[in-house]
């Protein structure tokens, strides 16, 4: 590629004093060093043990305090959990502590007799819940057998038939003197066919043979004779009506007492059975329910008749399920919500898909073949929270929190420390459910997990989330990369090796895997304390190696299954080099230029990330329109990248604006750039070029830049530096390597560099360079090969750009004036037109 023609005229007519030579870093510094040797990563592999999370002692303790600790609030947001193996971690440390606690009661639910659509509730010991159940059905199946053969027992029908003709005797009493009394009244009683009494006249004391007789005889009458007969058969007709109302009153009381008789046998059948039932339960609610259920056979007994009566017309199916299945004997059922009979401790309950349903449960309804909707308490169905009463709730908060009405009611139960079992209606005109069962007292632990991102929204914007969260425990992504982290990651990948058959790993290669580690922390000093992605290279080398009929895993397999990981997501990355290539994408790697530089970023394409060169822009001119940001004037520009810019003009004014104002148009630009930028690791680079296009010194285009700054020229920290210059170094190769090519960082970046192999060994031979920076002016004597100097020191930057800027204010000033003089500062600038004179700015 030819050298660049500088832009214009540099105006150079100083004697520039050459810059002293710039310090490069050595292999040495360019990656860490692994706190064990190889030998010691075999034996810490020989062990095969690393079952705990890596360096989380302190997340471990804060969970520990908070399950320890029995009062409201002390629930606990684990913060930061990534993998399974980190969840498992935590219900490890749940369940350890779960064995030691009791092990809490069961919950059921059952009829309420005295409110209907309000079932009671119930908590008993553990394993009585299932056998209230059971014992309730045995006594309903003993019963509905029982108690129609004690209705057929002789002494029952004796009482009975004894009661009957008691009554029909009082009957016959009652209704034997009227026909006496009819008689003396000349009158004679017969029934009708519909049932009726009727009086009849006599006809010479006896009955008339026809109703033509009768006829006859009471047209012989008198008009007198015939109005006393009327009014004799009124008055007997009164005396009738008066003994059926007796006789109903006899019939009422004859029923009565053989309902009293009935139920008189049937408690000596249901009392004894019932009291038989409380000696397996030591609960007073026990004891009041099983009352109540007494009382009520005894006042349904007619249903225990009905059954027997039906029963023989009944298919063998309608025994098999059993006599508390159908609706006849619902309220005798009883409803385990909460079964406890099988733990050994308290429960440790996780919850996978936290809906309001599986949380807090529901009230399940059915359809019949009409299509109307019904349910009962039988249909209440418990949720996670209840199940884990006196015990451990774990959760995802940031699944629960997106459900609807979840985050509300868990509060509330949290807050109340009680819950109600009720159907979740998003649209509550068309609710269905009629029932509103007894609120449960719940003690439940809960652990939510989430993210920084969610524990600080709720902690700062929901009043309650303090008081219910009182213990954060956050899980820590990276650790120090000490001795006893390398012993750990060497333990894991043996562990691995013997629990999936693996080829064994060779010192270097647990080595590798440290590195490796140690790379995704993006420290030297650091190591990830998340081991999923060292389980998966470890496979992979593995793989490799296998493959290659290697008996075990080297180095050079794990460098293997790290390139190939590359290879499978860079085709952007290598498509961008192929671009900047052929020249589509304009990056000069050779020669020099004015006023323009190569920056570095980072581009995430997911699962990868890399670093590509932008080639920036600045231009000078005569105005006052100070430092314009082309990406912002394009709305591409995000709000850190802003502050980097503006950050710019605070170090020009504080450097350069001391004796004179700061009075320019400039303008920088990231070109060939189409979508947003951000970030403020640019803002050195921008610096140089706009120094650059200042003092009329022309940068190398050999080198790439990163680093952010501040107003005083330090130059800061960044991330993604590894990234960076692995990047620009992967581009010059494939452009051509010239052996003057490298890349300046920040020196506060070096804890940082873990470079790869290739990269490394491009340094170790010259063909590369990486140079550390500090100020401002060490990296722009770099570029430049001129000192940086200071104001009164000619032949320096920092005078040319003093010079420049003192020269554009003296011709702002003399046209604010009336000058019609025009200075031209280069070539290439258009005379400016005549703004108002600026203020002095405060010394």
């Amino acid at each position: 590629m030819a050298e660049i023609i500088d832009r214009g005229d540099s105006n150079l007519t100083e004697e520039l004093k050459p810059a002293a030579p710039a310090s490069e870093l050595g292999v040495s510094e360019l990656r860490g060093t692994i706190p064990l040797g190889p030998d010691e990563l075999l034996r810490a592999a020989s062990g095969g043990k690393a079952v705990e999370l890596l360096g989380q002692g302190r997340a471990f303790d804060a969970i520990r305090m908070a399950i320890g600790i029995d009062a409201p609030g002390y629930n606990v947001y684990v913060c930061g959990v990534r993998s399974r193996e980190e969840r498992e971690s935590v219900l490890g440390l749940l369940r350890e502590r779960a064995a030691r606690m009791p092990v809490p009661g069961d919950w059921v639910y059952v009829h309420n007799f005295h409110a209907p659509d309000a079932p009671r509730a119930i908590y008993l010991a553990a394993g009585k819940g299932p056998e209230l159940h059971d014992r309730m059905n045995e006594l309903i199946r003993f019963i509905i057998e029982q108690l129609p053969k004690a209705f057929r027992r002789e002494d029952f029908d004796q009482e009975r038939t004894t009661l009957r003709d008691k009554y029909n005797k009082r009957a016959q009493e009652l209704f034997g003197g009227l026909e006496e009394r009819a008689r003396a009244r000349g009158f004679a009683i017969q029934s009708a066919p519909t049932g009726q009494i009727i009086f009849i006249p006599l006809i010479e004391g006896r009955m008339p043979e026809s109703p033509e007789e009768l006829a006859r005889a009471m047209s012989q009458k008198s008009e007198e004779e015939r109005e006393n007969l009327a009014k004799a058969q009124a008055e007997l007709q009164d005396e009738l009506a008066s003994l059926l109302l007796k006789q109903q009153e006899l019939m009422r009381e004859l029923v009565e007492d053989i309902r009293a008789i009935e139920r008189a046998f049937a408690a000596r059948l249901i009392n004894p059975a019932v009291e038989e039932m409380k000696r397996h339960f030591d609960n007073p609610a026990v004891h009041s329910y099983l009352d109540e259920i007494a009382a009520h056979m005894l006042s349904h007994l007619d249903r225990f008749r009905e059954t027997a009566e039906t029963r023989g017309a009944e298919s063998p199916a309608a025994h098999d399920r059993g006599p508390g299945d159908g609706p006849r004997w619902v309220e005798y059922q009883v409803n385990v919500i909460v079964d406890n009979s099988g733990l050994s401790g308290a429960p440790v309950v996780l919850e996978d898909a936290p809906s309001y349903r599986n949380l807090f449960g529901t009230i399940e309804r059915w359809i019949d073949p009409f299509g109307r909707a019904g349910t009962n308490f039988m249909r209440i169905v418990g949720g996670s929270f209840l199940k884990a009463h006196r015990g451990f709730l774990v959760l995802d908060l940031e699944d629960a929190i997106i459900e609807p009405n979840v985050w509300k009611t868990l509060k509330r139960s949290l807050k109340s420390g009680r819950m109600t079992v009720e159907t979740f209606e998003p649209f509550p005109f068309f609710s269905l459910s009629g029932l509103r069962p007894e609120s449960i007292e719940v003690s439940t632990k809960v652990i939510v997990l989430g993210g920084a991102y969610l524990y600080n929204l709720l902690y700062f914007w929901d009043a309650d989330f303090a008081e219910l969260f009182k213990v954060k425990a956050e899980i820590r992504p990276v650790i120090d990369a000490d001795k006893n982290a390398a012993a750990h990651y060497a333990a894991r990948v043996g562990a691995l090796v013997k629990r999936e058959g693996l080829p064994e790993f060779d010192g270097e290669a647990l080595g590798r895997v440290v590195r490796f580690g140690m790379r995704m922390a993006g420290d030297r000093a650091r190591v990830v304390a998340v081991m999923e992605p060292i389980d998966d290279l470890a496979r992979e080398a593995a793989y490799f190696a296998q493959s290659s009929g290697a008996k075990g895993v080297k180095a050079e397999h794990v460098e293997r299954a790290l390139t190939e990981r590359m290879l499978r997501l860079n085709f952007i990355e290598e498509e961008i080099r192929r671009l900047i290539a052929n020249g589509t994408l304009v990056v000069h790697l050779t020669g020099k230029a004015l006023g323009q530089i190569n920056g570095l970023a980072v581009l995430d394409v997911g699962g990868y990330s890399f670093g590509r060169p932008s080639r920036v822009t600045a231009t000078v001119a005569l105005g006052q329109a100070g430092l314009i940001n082309i990406e912002r004037e394009a709305r591409l520009s995000g709000s850190t990248h802003d502050k980097g810019v503006a950050i710019l003009s605070g170090f020009l004014r504080s450097r350069f604006g001391q004796q004179h104002p700061v009075a320019m148009t400039a303008s920088i630009c990231f070109e060939q750039s189409y979508s947003g930028i951000d970030g403020d690791s640019a803002s050195s680079t921008e610096l140089y070029a706009l120094l650059s296009a200042l003092s009329g010194v022309p940068i190398r285009q050999d080198l790439a830049v990163t680093g952010s700054v501040d107003q005083y020229g330090d130059v800061q920290a960044i991330g993604g530096v590894n990234e960076k210059v692995e990047g620009f170094y992967r581009v010059c190769k494939a452009v051509g390597l010239t052996g003057t090519q490298g890349v300046l960082v920040p020196r506060s970046n070096l804890s940082n560099l873990m470079l790869d192999p290739e990269t490394t060994e491009a340094v170790e031979k010259g063909a590369f360079h990486i140079y550390p920076v500090e100020r401002i002016e060490q990296g722009i004597e770099i570029l430049t090969g001129v000192r940086a100097g200071s104001l009164e020191e000619r032949g320096t930057i920092s005078y040319l750009v003093d010079q420049r800027l003192r020269k554009m204010a003296e011709v702002l000033r003399e046209r604010a004036g009336g000058e019609t003089r025009i200075v031209h500062e280069t070539a290439s600038t258009p005379p400016a037109p005549k703004p108002p004179s600026p203020p002095e700015p405060p010394r």
